[in-house]
């Protein structure tokens, strides 16, 4: 774990090796300060020599600047080591999670990734911090302060190994216990994230049900199962400040007493007992710098961990050394396909699967809800690999292709449709980046998507807000739908894309299918079965099995499903989902 998190540190070495130079300079000058105190007692003040007084003050002054100085530069190295591994750490697992798969993504949850980027990262920041300058300051204080006090007076010095070793016993303690439950807590956080996530990103579903208090009684049990959690945890690491308190002024007690009795047989100098006081501080506060240090790494140590996690996974799916680079044409096969998710009940949501696509067909894909629909194209472009048998594009397995090159030649327009904040033809050339404005015209045509576009004051420049709240579910399924024809891909995958669009406006944006890329394949997935009805043939799903898989007017006059449907949807408005048992 430490080297994976250690290799982040790159650019930032340097500063990261300069704050514990500078810190330990910090500490060699603070632990020679006591030392100038006793002298100016002993020699100073009992003597009335004002000449040392002052040579022994300036003495102190100097080095309390340049204990300054040297702690100033420490601070301002750690932050830049801190801040830098933090955004390394960020940056590195954005990159990794830019490689999962889907099955990747379901193993961690949206959510807990989010918690990851964000509340982890920080934690661990602030433990890096602290590694690098208090936990060099104070086992450095702490040792030269012990070293002074046993060259003053071993004797006294054995108050502070008592001191020292009950402080060890407790922590060791207190750590031992804690750990275990902030690891707890963080998975909590992955709850709580989880449920504000899904409250926003459906508010209008919320609000138009009236479901606020229902959502407020889920937010609020997130949260007390967080707070319950949490004082479980702080309450055991409270219990450091007090045990502290008790180790120093119990070791002040027995210095004053034992201080005494030296001073009255003449073995110990009032300057001594002074400095004696000033490290036995020094010592005890290391101690207590240290012991804050254990807290935060209790802490963090949870939030490397799962920090570590993400670093570590490797994406369930990758391309094969020496991939295809080149898809040759639009066909596609299944061969005795078997499919389930590993997240889920690991039941298949698809078997034996036998299907034969030509190039440059369209297909539809009707079913009912669950009858997995989605799950059969995502093999297509590989977002999900098979568990059973295999999917063929353009006559090679899609596990030989280079991921990229595969992906690059099949266009998906997903059932949930996403735009991204910036402009309608930033969001366009997502399909091609080096698209011309006129290109991205011609596809908003194609899509029926530049008619609403001419209505905006902007045009094609019209900012999308995040979430694409300034857009009707319509016009974001017709902009998916452009974007995805300025690829020219081998394949076209609309999942439902179509739903919030009229008959009439369907129509059009097939018509353009058949006219702008005749030779590309296209999977249309659709309830309504006006929209799939006119395509060469169309594939019945039932309960992840293939029921039918042929043109309309042969479903009509031979599957049972299809025709049921057809006459529900025909005779009585409904849609695939109202046919009875489905």
């Amino acid at each position: 774990m430490l080297k994976k998190l250690t290799q982040q540190v790159k650019e930032y070495t340097k500063a990261s090796l300069l704050t514990p130079l500078f810190t330990a300079l910090e500490a060699v000058v603070d632990t020679m300060v006591p030392l100038a105190m006793g002298r100016m007692v002993d020699m100073g003040i009992n003597q009335k020599n004002m000449n040392a007084v002052f040579l022994y003050g300036f003495t102190m002054v100097l080095l309390a600047g340049l204990g300054l100085l040297f702690g100033i530069l420490a601070g301002k190295y750690a932050a830049y080591a801190s801040s830098g591994f933090a955004a390394n750490v960020r940056d590195a697992m954005y990159t990794n999670i830019q490689t999962f798969s889907f099955a990747n993504i379901d193993k961690f949850s949206t959510a807990g990734l989010v918690t990851r980027l964000t509340t982890d990262v920080t934690n661990l920041q602030n433990a890096y911090q602290m590694i690098i300058r208090i936990a060099v300051r104070a086992p450095m204080m702490l040792l030269f302060s012990l070293i002074m006090a046993i060259l003053i007076s071993f004797d006294l010095s054995r108050v502070f190994l008592v001191a020292i070793l009950f402080l060890l016993i407790a922590l060791s303690f207190i750590i031992s216990h804690a750990t275990p439950l902030f690891r707890s807590v963080f998975k909590k956080y992955d709850d709580l994230n989880a449920s504000v996530q899904e409250n926003v990103s459906a508010i209008r579903v919320v609000k138009a049900f009236v479901r606020e208090d229902y959502e407020k009684k889920k937010f609020g049990k997130a949260a007390e199962n967080l707070y319950h959690m949490f004082v479980k945890a702080e309450t055991l690491v409270v219990n450091n400040q007090p045990i502290m308190m008790l180790a120093i002024f119990g070791s002040m007690l027995g210095l004053s007493w034992l201080g005494a009795h030296y001073i009255v047989l003449g073995t110990l100098t009032e300057g001594e007992l002074t400095m004696m006081f000033s490290y036995v501080m020094g010592i005890l506060m290391s101690l207590m710098m240290l012991s804050m240090i254990f807290v935060m790494v209790t802490m963090s140590s949870a939030s490397a961990q799962r920090i570590v996690e993400v670093l570590e996974e490797e994406s369930s799916i990758t391309s094969p050394a020496g991939g295809i680079t080149e898809v040759k044409d639009g066909s596609i096969s299944f061969k005795n396909v078997d499919f389930a998710y590993s997240t889920g009940t690991g039941e298949p949501v698809l078997s034996d699967i036998n299907l034969d696509i030509k190039s440059g067909e369209t297909i539809g894909i009707i079913g009912g809800t669950g009858s997995s629909k989605t799950s059969l194209v995502n093999l297509i472009s590989r977002l999900y690999d098979v568990t059973g048998g295999s999917v063929l594009v353009g006559g090679q397995d899609v596990r030989s292709y280079d991921l990229e090159a595969l992906r690059d030649q099949v266009s998906v327009v997903l059932q949930k449709n996403e735009l991204f904040s910036g402009s309608i033809l930033d969001n366009l050339r997502w399909g091609k980046p080096d698209a011309t404005k006129e290109e991205c015209i011609e596809a908003c045509k194609l899509a029926c998507a530049d008619e609403f576009i001419q209505t905006f004051p902007d045009g094609y420049e019209t900012h999308i807000e995040q979430g694409a709240t300034n857009v009707s579910g319509g016009q974001k399924q017709r902009l998916c739908i452009a974007r995805a024809l300025l690829k020219h891909p081998k394949i076209l995958i609309l999942d439902d894309s179509t739903s919030a669009v009229d008959t009439a406006t369907d129509a059009r944006i097939q018509e353009a299918f058949r006219s702008y890329i005749p030779d590309t394949t296209k999977l249309i997935i659709a309830q309504r079965i006006s929209s799939v009805q006119n395509a060469d043939r169309i594939l019945v799903l039932d309960n992840g099995h293939v029921s039918g898989f042929d043109t309309h007017e042969a479903l009509l006059s031979n599957n049972e499903i299809y025709r049921e449907v057809y006459e529900s949807q025909t005779q009585g408005g409904g849609d695939f989902d109202q046919k009875g048992g489905m």
